[in-house]
């Protein structure tokens, strides 16, 4: 029996710790879990601490894309922190780009990349709007 990795909320963001070799079915539940998880807590953030993985496979590095492909569908950002030297050599040896998942060295600095980010897409939400159709939007007086 595989055993299942528990999903905390700090606030707005998810942080899942693997702290053991995940077998296929772990990986699997894990990812249905935190799915879920996302979608019940309005996460905007997932952190995925993989200090204690010493080991990688094509299927488990293919499973943190899908985590991140998953989140990012689900209006959540997956930063992947902790990974050591000889994952990140196998990653790529594997040919593994993890493309869309971000990476920080420590816990601490994946939460300031998810808060940044944070910031960012607030303030791009909060932008002054766009010329109206009738061109008297603010860009009207400038004669743009």
């Amino acid at each position: 029996m595989s055993e299942q990795v528990p999903v905390l909320r700090i606030g707005q963001i998810l942080l899942v710790s693997i702290q053991t070799d995940l077998d296929d079915h772990a990986v699997m539940r894990l990812q249905d879990d935190l799915a879920a998880a996302v979608v019940d807590s309005g996460a905007h953030g997932v952190v995925i601490d993989i200090t204690a993985v010493e080991i990688v496979d094509s299927f488990v590095g293919r499973m943190l894309s899908t985590i991140a492909s998953i989140s990012r569908l689900l209006d959540a950002q997956t930063v992947v922190v902790g990974m050591r030297p000889a994952v990140a050599i196998t990653l790529v040896e594997l040919g593994l780009s993890l493309g869309g998942v971000r990476t920080a060295l420590t816990l601490d600095k994946g939460l300031q990349v998810l808060e940044r980010a944070r910031a960012l897409a607030v303030g791009e939400n909060t932008a002054a709007p766009a010329a109206d159709d009738d061109g008297s939007g603010p860009d009207a007086a400038a004669g743009l």
